[in-house]
This record gives C-alpha cells, sequence and structure tokens, in this order.
C-alpha cells in the first residue's frame, strides 16, 4: 500500500492542511502498512495486544475430574459408607469408590475413580458413617476436558487480549502469549513545564503527559515511558534517534514557533511525512511521519488539542498496527442539542454529552483546557460548513 506524502511539501514545509477524515485515513493506511511484529510476553505483559496466533490448550480444562461443591462424592445408590476425605490440592493417593461408597470432598479437590457424582452438604445427611441423600448422576463434577481438550482451538488470531483471555490462557497451562502490541514512548516538550506541585511564575503543570498513557492503552498499545525534553533541537533528535519503540510521540513541538523543532528533526533524519497539518480545530499542528520501520506522532502543546489530535492520529494509527478496532468508533450520528457554529474551511471539534437522539455541548473546549473533554463523553464531529442536522460522533476514552 502507498502512503501518500504530505500534499506539497516534504518535511520541514507547511503545504496545506490535511482535511481531518483524510488525515485519520492516512493515519489507518500508515498503520496497517507498518504494522506491529509478534512478540513473545509474558502474560503480565499482553494485556490490550492482539493474538498473533491461535490459543490453544497445553493442557485440558479441566486437567482432571473434580469436584464442582463441597459435599460428597459417591458412587452407586445411596446410602453410602464414608470412607475418607478428599481436599483441592491434595493427591488421591489410590483412593477409589466402589459402589455404595463416599468420599467427602472439597471444591476442586481431584474426583476418586469411581466417583459418579458429587452430593452437595446442604443436600445431605451423615449419621454414624453413612451419607444419605439425593444423588443425581453425573451432577456436580467438573469432568477433565469438558470444557477443553488438550490441544484444542480455544480462540482464534486477532482477538484482543483482554483480563478474561490472561486467565483463560493460564489456565490452558501458558506462561506467555504471541501478541502483536505496538510499543510508544513519549517526549513532552517545553521548557515551561512542571511535572509536580503548583507552578510558579511563567511555568505551567504539564497536563499531555499524565493524559497519554491512558489513551495509548485504550489503543491497545504498550507506554514504554513518558519522558520530559526542554526545547533544544538537539535534544530532541537525540530522544528520537534512541526511543527504540514502534511509535515516538512528541507534544508540544508540532507547530511553527521558534522553539518547534520536530520538522527540522525529521527533515534532517530524512523522515517521509504523511500528514503535515490538520484542517480542524483545535488540534491543527499536527503531523505524522515515519522512518525506517518507527513512525512519529506530533501533537500539539496545548491539551485539548493534543487530545483531539491523538484521536485524529494516534488512536487510528495504533489500532490499525495491530489490526484491532478503533475504540473512537461506534456511537450512532446523533442530533446537536444547541446551536453550534462551524468553520468555513475546518473540521470541528465540540466536546458534547450524548443523550437519546441528540448530543449536547459541555462547553469549556478551548485548545489549552481538557474540563470540556472530562464533562464530556465524545466529541461531536461538526464538518466544514455545517449547517445543521445530524453530525459523527467520536467516543472518548
Amino acid at each position: 500500500m502507498d502512503i501518500p506524502v504530505a500534499d506539497g511539501a516534504a518535511c520541514g514545509g507547511h503545504g496545506g492542511a490535511v482535511p481531518w477524515a483524510r488525515a485519520r485515513e492516512r493515519a489507518r493506511e500508515l498503520g496497517a502498512r507498518s504494522g506491529t511484529p509478534a512478540r513473545d510476553l509474558p502474560l503480565g505483559r499482553a494485556l490490550g495486544g492482539v493474538l498473533a496466533d491461535d490459543l490453544r490448550a497445553l493442557v485440558g480444562l479441566p486437567a482432571f475430574d473434580a469436584s464442582a461443591m463441597d459435599g460428597f462424592a459417591v458412587a452407586g445408590e445411596g446410602p453410602w459408607r464414608l470412607v475418607g476425605a478428599q481436599l483441592a490440592g491434595a493427591p488421591v493417593a489410590g483412593l477409589s469408590l466402589g459402589r455404595g461408597e463416599a468420599v467427602e470432598i472439597a471444591t476442586g479437590a481431584r474426583a476418586p475413580k469411581g466417583t459418579e457424582s458429587v452430593l452437595p452438604y446442604e443436600h445431605a445427611e451423615v449419621e454414624d458413617g453413612w451419607v444419605r441423600g439425593e444423588a443425581l448422576p453425573g451432577r456436580h463434577v467438573r469432568w477433565s476436558g469438558e470444557e477443553s481438550a488438550p490441544g484444542e482451538r480455544v480462540l482464534e488470531a486477532g482477538t484482543e487480549v483482554t483480563p478474561a483471555v490472561l486467565g483463560l490462557a493460564a489456565s490452558l497451562g501458558h506462561d506467555g502469549l504471541g501478541v502483536r502490541l505496538p510499543t510508544v514512548s513519549v517526549l513532552v516538550t517545553g521548557d515551561e513545564l512542571a511535572t509536580n506541585g503548583l507552578p510558579g511564575d511563567g511555568v505551567v503543570r504539564d497536563a499531555i503527559g499524565p493524559l497519554l498513557p491512558g489513551v495509548v492503552a485504550w489503543a491497545g498499545a504498550h507506554l514504554d515511558r513518558v519522558r520530559m525534553l526542554g526545547d533544544g533541537f538537539g535534544d530532541l533528535g537525540e530522544a528520537l534517534t534512541t526511543a527504540g519503540t514502534d511509535v515516538v510521540v512528541v507534544c508540544g513541538s508540532s507547530s511553527k514557533g521558534p522553539a518547534d523543532h520536530l520538522r527540522g528533526v525529521l527533515r534532517e533524519l530524512d523522515a517521509e511525512v504523511v500528514v503535515d497539518g490538520v484542517a480542524c480545530r483545535p488540534g491543527h499542528p499536527q503531523l505524522l511521519a515515519h522512518r525506517d520501520g518507527t513512525v512519529f506522532v506530533g501533537l500539539p502543546g496545548n491539551p485539548n488539542a493534543a487530545l483531539v489530535a491523538s484521536l485524529t492520529l494516534l488512536v487510528p494509527l495504533l489500532c490499525a498496527m495491530s489490526g484491532r478496532p478503533d475504540p473512537t468508533a461506534g456511537l450512532a450520528r446523533t442530533t446537536l442539542g444547541a446551536d453550534v457554529r462551524s468553520r468555513p474551511d475546518d473540521t470541528r471539534l465540540v466536546a458534547v454529552r450524548v443523550g437519546e437522539g441528540y448530543a449536547e455541548p459541555v462547553g469549556h473546549d478551548r485548545p489549552g483546557s481538557l474540563r470540556g473533554a472530562a464533562l464530556a463523553d465524545a466529541y461531536a464531529v461538526v464538518p466544514p460548513g455545517w449547517a445543521g442536522g445530524e453530525v459523527d460522533l467520536l467516543r472518548l476514552p
């Protein structure tokens, strides 16, 4: 698949902003072309990826006949003579049941040979070493391999690795999984940023560093690190070339000010630019480029603009790299419940709360403020020249 170079420019020139929908499509195209290599990861690291291969049972599930209840394993018709006890985790040590015999047994304990059913405590009467009650044949026993047979394909390649998938894999004998899970490093630039405490004169608290890890995880990628950088050209160049991840996100150096060096650094690296500016508000100064298997995403320095840009370029890119659905999609088109102005040339992203058949703007959606996004559950996508009616919705993390 051929990915177009940014319209009218090599890296460093601002050759015209890409329409918002087209920018998202280019991010998906680049992600699908770049892909993510399959990596064998321990279970604790595989969450959020997608299975690179089918998941097969290394052992049967259950691996042995086991009791599903606390009670008595029995054979034949009652009453049953009590001949022993069996706890979970203890070997059966050759214990077997003949007809008319019972063993007291715990949930999860291995059922002795000859067990036909388990009679729960609440349905049993015990007196003078004899057990009485109504035991239904086959009930309350987890029979070996009844859920999954050894070697059985349990999940197909491409399945998202959820907490339930991790638990299932462990129960089937796996210590790790082969997954596609893009790795991401985040570089937050700015001499004026503080990472803790109350900011002093001329200093602002960094909001993008705390914001992006959740977005990255939501898109099914692994965040390697968040690194704070000053505004130096050399520092940014060194950080880009040594990041060592599939994707490098640069925040706050994608505009055209004197401290915005991303384009110049990428030009020195001979990177190919796919998107150089997006026709949307907020979030106009976005950038997407790649070089030698590494993808670079430039986000604005204003927090709300950075969030819009991450949903525009970063999330579609990461999802396409691993082949998983884009979580921003899936909300039905709806009508805006208040007067909203469109822009003549740019798509406008408006923070909204979604109701039954309508969406209500929450306000507080300036580029530098996340208050609106924190109140909202979606952005309404208002296209250029929109004159009312339904709009698409972009789900928020």
